[in-house]
């Protein structure tokens, strides 16, 4: 009942709505230089002594200071030893009598500004009637640098501490920000990658091209004695989980040279200029390391078309970077043994300049998988796991159609866990087949309450699905169906595909849409209402009739023209090169496709409405049929397996009797079969 991207298969959608030359930026740099541990245990002491100074000297600085008021009390009482009188820069320090001071401060000190040290002379001379002690003034460099000393020094030692461990972190005498320009690739060789092309399957073509770059790198003069040249660049094209960083990765482990890895997106930062200055940090010492292969993943980051979109008119970062990657391309000569392999699943955005001749001479397409190349696939990825011998890979290879390497990879895990949790020894076929459901749809919801009229008009929605897949001849043949939900579907029925098709007929085309149409057709006509449960299937087949009018031509109004526009996906303007008047012709030319498909499949369905009830109410009671069940069912043959609910009847009866009914002593209550007394 959802949208049929695969053409294959029908989900139901009744839901919710390290080498010479090793650089600081490559894995095989040296570690960092750390300050040693006895030179930071230096530095924490000093530091402490200090601040131990200061503290000390700042407290009895203020213990001691008194006013003038209070010096003049303390000089007429007698306590302040006349021998001891000194002028300074900043006060007069004197000494108190022993007797005066038993456990108090000894020196007391009238602190007063220098522009002051005059005034406060005479009034000593006033009080004292003495000569007293002048100390000469020190400069005034001498006064700041006295009072500032502490604190330059535990700057200094913050600086020390702090800045030189970041820049001995960081790498380099460029310190940390001189390390933003540092490339930030891995350097991987033979042993790292444990991949090698054994480990690459399904991809046949695609592989064969690689293994020549490997034939470059290793023999060079074997093609130069004919004028050939090494490719400076291989671009690997394909959808996302078809195995092109797999790829890369196999060019490691086969090569015998460095391989730089990076991804497109770790060249942009949030500082100007520093994709441009990783650029050529990654190709200045890929040139010091050559022959090696530099491998850019997912480059359409930085790549793009240059001027597409909206632009302020200022600096882009990005197209710096790209700017900075295609000198460096064409900077190569013959010698240099360098080979760029980029990635990525965006081809169609790319800038020309990027991918023309002479920077990326080879585009290899790395397409999804065959029914062959997923059956190696699978082999490859069934090497390590324990398989039950009735398992049928051929089976399951024509049963995932439009699966790529990662989704069958993914799909022998999940398989491998299924089993595990059930306590089984083998993985079998029915582990398998869970599996492929629940890659591509989500994990089944056996427990979901779900009300018996909803359960109903779900049965009878896919079982429109699955008898019209069963009568129209230019369909997939039916796999199965099944009303159980799954992820955000309510249901779904299953085709499997006789061959790979790499092109649709109309035909085959004109079958699915009135597929599609048998889920709402059938629910109408039990329920007599309209429903929600729909709005997959209706999206799937206005998008079917739509790419059918406007990409193939299939219009006898429209003609061999093409109206969809192009997906360059550099501007949120649609593109439209046609009239209003053809985008009405189109709009009707859509509608009349998918009413002739609707107006087909309701007579379809009216003239074997017993053959949908008949499947209906075995979806009801067994919850997923096979497809030799569902043409049991359509010959008006009958099923002879258990339902649910015979089989939980038979689980429960696996349970042991209950004990007898114990006799009643005298004075005690009888007690009901199986249950003891209560302590009480």
């Amino acid at each position: 009942m959802a949208s049929n991207k695969n053409l294959n298969e029908r989900p139901g959608d009744r839901s919710n709505n390290t080498p010479k030359g090793d650089k600081p930026g490559g894995d095989g740099a040296p570690p960092p230089n750390k300050p040693s541990r006895g030179l930071l245990g230096l530095v924490a002491v000093i530091m402490i002594a200090v601040l131990s100074v200061l503290i000390f000297t700042t407290s009895s600085r203020t213990s001691n200071e008194i006013s003038w008021k209070e010096f003049e009390t303390h000089y007429h009482a007698g306590k302040i030893a006349k021998d001891t009188l000194k002028v300074t820069d900043n006060g007069l320090v004197a000494d108190l009598k022993t007797a005066d001071a038993p456990g108090g401060p000894r020196t007391v000190m009238v602190v007063f500004n220098p522009p002051e040290r005059e005034f406060y002379l005479t009034q000593i001379k006033e009080l004292t009637g003495l000569d007293v002690k002048v100390q000469p003034p020190s400069g005034v460099f001498t006064t700041v640098l006295l009072s500032w000393l502490p604190l330059l020094i535990i700057l200094g030692l913050i600086w020390f501490v702090l800045i030189r461990g970041l820049r001995n972190a960081a790498g380099g005498p460029g310190g940390m920000l001189g390390s933003f320009g540092k490339s930030r690739h891995k350097v991987l060789m033979r042993e790292k990658t444990g991949v090698t092309f054994n480990d690459v399957a399904g991809i046949d073509e695609a592989k064969s091209e690689v293994e020549e770059i490997v034939l470059f790198l290793k023999n060079p003069k074997r093609f130069t004695k004919l004028g050939g040249r090494i490719p400076r660049g291989v671009l690997l094209v394909g959808d996302p989980g078809c195995g092109k960083t797999l790829l890369a990765r196999a060019i490691a482990g086969e090569a015998d040279v460095p391989f730089f890895s990076i991804s497109g997106s770790d060249f942009v930062e949030m500082f100007v200029g520093v994709g441009a200055s990783r650029v050529r940090d990654l190709f200045k010492q890929a040139k010091e390391n050559s022959p090696c292969i530099i491998f850019l993943d997912e480059i359409d980051a930085v790549g793009r078309r240059r001027g597409g979109g909206f632009s302020s008119g200022g600096h882009d970062e990005r197209e710096q970077t790209l700017n900075a990657i295609l000198v460096e391309m064409d900077g190569f000569t013959t010698t240099d043994g360098i080979i760029v392999v980029a990635a990525t699943n965006r081809a169609d955005v790319l800038d020309p300049a990027l991918t023309r001749p002479g920077r990326f001479d080879r585009q290899i397409v790395v397409p999804l998988p065959d029914v062959k190349g997923r059956l190696e696939i699978l082999k490859v990825h069934a090497k390590n796991k324990k398989l039950a011998p009735a398992v049928d890979f051929e089976r399951l290879a024509r049963a995932t159609p439009m699966f790529s390497g990662a989704d069958l990879m993914s799909l022998m895990n999940e398989a491998a866990i299924a089993a595990t949790l059930q306590d089984k020894d083998f993985i079998e076929m029915e582990d398998l087949e869970e599996a492929r459901d629940k890659v591509r749809y989500g994990r089944a919801r056996k427990s979901r309450v779900r009300e018996a009229e909803d359960t109903r008009l779900t049965a009878y929605h896919e079982a429109g699905h699955a008898v019209l897949n069963a009568l129209l001849p230019h369909a997939d043949p039916l796999h199965k169906v099944t009303i159980i939900p799954r992820g955000n579907f309510g249901g779904a029925s299953f085709s499997l595909p006789e061959k790979d098709r790499h092109g649709y007929g109309a035909k085959y085309l004109a079958a699915h849409m009135r597929i599609g149409c048998g889920g709402r057709i059938a629910e109408e006509r039990v329920s007599g209402e309209f429903s929600s449960g729909a709005a997959g299937d209706i999206a799937s087949i206005t998008g079917m009739a739509r790419t059918m009018i406007e990409e193939w031509g299939m219009s006898p109004r429209l003609g061999f023209v093409r109206y969809a526009g192009e997906d360059k996906r550099n501007s949120y303007i649609p593109e439209k090169a046609f009239s209003d008047e053809t985008a009405k012709i189109i709009d009707e030319e859509v509608k009349r496709l998918v009413d002739e498909a609707y107006a087909d499949a309701t007579r379809l369905l009216t003239d074997n409405w017993e053959k949908v009830v008949a499947v209906a109410e075995a979806l009801i009671k067994y919850e997923t049929l096979e497809a030799n069940e569902v043409h049991k069912l359509m010959r008006g043959e009958t099923l002879g397996k258990p339902t649910i609910r015979d089989l939980l009847a038979q689980e429960a009866r696996k349970i042991p009797p209950a004990l007898p009914a114990q006799p009643a002593k005298d004075g005690e209550p009888e007690l009901p079969p199986g249950a003891m007394p209560t302590p009480a």
